[in-house]
């Protein structure tokens, strides 16, 4: 679990920090939170959906067919495939919300990559004051916080004019076929039927992008079973690697020449 804090002199003055080579992270997120500024890259190579927050509707990349399992994070901490969300770029900052409603910067303190010594980059410099690469990690987290705002104004029409509906998905795989539920998706029959003066209100909140982006996004959803079953693959190996230890006191690399079994290359 993230041990996540806020960033002050009095905590990390001495302290610094490294930049994230690795998404291990986010390894249980079978879903990410996507935002209006980003959807028109995401949805080049991600499959997205809308679900379910609180009275209404947000729009996320569905990482898994399986729960708490991200498909485009190899067991190695390596992405993929595609665009990686603004929440994983962040990482290991995120804002958090006092309850005078202010937004603090906060780090995870449990990431790893808060540090002594000389490796890394401080979080402040001489006078006391963030460095320039904090203040670039603010910025970027203050633009993601506004396009989020106007994400879930957007959504908010969308969901008024009924233009969100269920998203029931069938995927094969290995083991038979798998239902997936909890996702919705845009009813394009709707958008299609909205009046003039409806579709002016959606499209000036930026409803019409996100709409059109997520209809866009999925054809991409059988990458989802193509990665899971490379994700099988690669766990049958490492469990038979680990099997040929146990009984024999020693590691067999045979599976190694097997290219197609440790092999995420092709999505």
């Amino acid at each position: 679990m993230p041990n996540y804090q806020a960033l002050s002199k009095a905590t990390h003055g001495n302290k610094r920090w490294l930049r994230t080579t690795s998404y291990a992270f986010a390894q249980k997120d079978a879903l990410l939170p996507l935002s209006l500024a980003e959807l028109p890259k995401a949805v080049m190579s991600l499959p997205v959906a809308f679900i379910q927050r609180d009275d209404g509707f947000i729009p996320v990349a569905v990482m898994s067919i399986q729960p708490d399992r991200n498909h485009f994070i190899t067991n190695d901490g390596r992405w993929l495939h595609g665009y990686i969300p603004a929440s994983c770029r962040a990482y290991p900052f995120r804002f958090f919300n006092t309850p005078e409603g202010q937004k603090i910067l906060c780090i995870d303190q449990d990431s790893g990559l808060v540090c002594e010594g000389t490796d890394g980059e401080p979080f402040f410099d001489e006078a006391g004051e963030p460095t320039q690469a904090i203040r670039e990690i603010l910025n970027f987290l203050h633009q993601s916080d506004q396009s989020l705002k106007a994400t879930q104004l957007a959504c908010n029409l969308l969901k008024q004019h009924n233009l969100i509906k269920p998203w029931p998905i069938k995927l094969k795989t290995e083991t038979g076929e798998k239902n997936i539920e909890g996702l919705f998706q845009i009813d394009e029959a709707a958008v299609n039927q909205l009046s003039a003066e409806a579709l002016l209100d959606v499209r000036n909140s930026g409803g019409l992008l996100i709409a059109y982006c997520q209809l866009l996004s999925m054809q991409h959803l059988s990458i989802l079973g193509q990665l899971a079953q490379a994700h099988a693959k690669a766990d049958q190996a490492a469990a038979e690697a680990a099997n040929d230890i146990a009984q024999n006191g020693e590691l067999k690399m045979e599976f190694l020449n097997k290219s197609e079994t440790l092999s995420f290359s092709g999505f």
